[in-house]
């Protein structure tokens, strides 16, 4: 599934927060971790001036150091590791780099250099989530720095005990499901399978009658029996004693299923790019943007859409 993941790296401790990630997804899926730096102008007026060439070379060693002593401690772990220093833009050059090194997933730390700040995601990891295009992609809330200098790989490399997997029924949403059955085959992790019922909107400017009420009731009813078939039809796929099913009736799922990420404690997320509705017209639905703006845990994107067309919309996104 996980062939070759990239771990962009801007020399901070926050992006740091990725290489638990790396080591513990490279380990699952038996991959090949690359270390990818951006060399970019730290000045925005430096591109109008010529270029201290001798810095530049002591800036290039200097990422080229840190990223090789980055990924002896990957290797230390058993992962296997590659190191890439390249030059530009740095959310324009990650993006490329996905595209020109056949990346299967990003793991992205939702801000690096520029600290934390009042948004969840700092602005270049929202560009790359934006525009990564075929490649599936995982978002990692740096929240503060991780310590992994003195640390042994081991002990840095997280576990994933509680993973929820919402599910709308769709076949694009059932696009992790081989996700979850690898993350499930892990010692002491269950997968919660989770599909939200919302309540129907029927705006008005007078109170619903009692019959529209019972309407409304019975539809969600019917719903929640559905929904409890399809997961439990779904749950049978997956190993069974590793895996616990939920139906969540709201007015808002969304909503409902952050708060259920905090009221199971859950480790990690895994969504599909797009889900029933299939607007492939977009890198990815409006879930997902919900747990990318709103969210506080791990986040894996999985991309369901068709590679020229997840690249049609990365780029279309891009021109936004």
């Amino acid at each position: 599934m996980f062939n070759r993941i990239l771990a962009p790296l801007d020399c901070s401790p926050l992006a740091e927060c990725v290489l638990p990630h790396a080591i513990a997804l490279a380990r699952i899926f038996d991959a090949q971790v690359a270390l990818l730096h951006v060399l970019a102008h730290t000045d925005p007026q430096a591109q109008a001036r010529a270029v201290d060439v001798l810095a530049w070379q002591l800036r290039r060693a200097e990422a080229e150091r840190y990223l090789y002593d980055v990924c002896t401690r990957l290797q230390e772990a058993g992962v296997a590791c590659t190191t890439h220093v390249i030059d530009g833009e740095v959310a324009s050059q990650l993006v490329d780099f996905v595209g020109d090194n056949a990346i299967d997933l990003v793991l992205l730390a939702s801000h690096g250099q520029g600290g934390p700040s009042e948004w969840r995601v700092g602005s270049i990891a929202h560009k790359v989530i934006a525009r990564t295009g075929a490649a599936s992609l995982m978002l990692v809330r740096a929240l503060e720095p991780t310590a992994t200098d003195s640390a042994t790989a081991d002990s840095i490399a997280v576990h994933y005990r509680r993973v929820l997997a919402p599910l709308d029924g769709s076949a694009r949403a059932e696009s992790i499901l081989p996700l979850a059955t690898a993350l499930a085959r892990m010692p002491d992790t269950e997968i919660v399978l989770v599909h939200g019922v919302e309540r129907p909107a029927m705006p008005r400017r007078t109170p619903l009658s009692r019959e529209e009420i019972d309407l409304v009731e019975r539809l969600v009813d019917r719903n929640y029996v559905e929904a409890e078939h399809y997961l439990e039809t779904v749950r049978t796929q997956l190993p069974s004693d590793a895996v616990k099913t939920a139906v969540l009736v709201s007015d808002h799922v969304a909503d409902s299923l952050r708060a259920l990420v905090e009221q199971e404690r859950i480790d990690l997320v895994i969504l599909s790019a797009h889900g029933y509705s299939g607007q492939l017209q977009w890198p990815f639905g409006g879930l997902v943007a919900s747990f990318v703006a709103r969210g506080t845990r791990p986040l894996i994107i999985f991309q369901d859409a068709p590679g020229e067309q997840a690249r049609a919309a990365s780029r279309r996104e891009g021109t936004r």
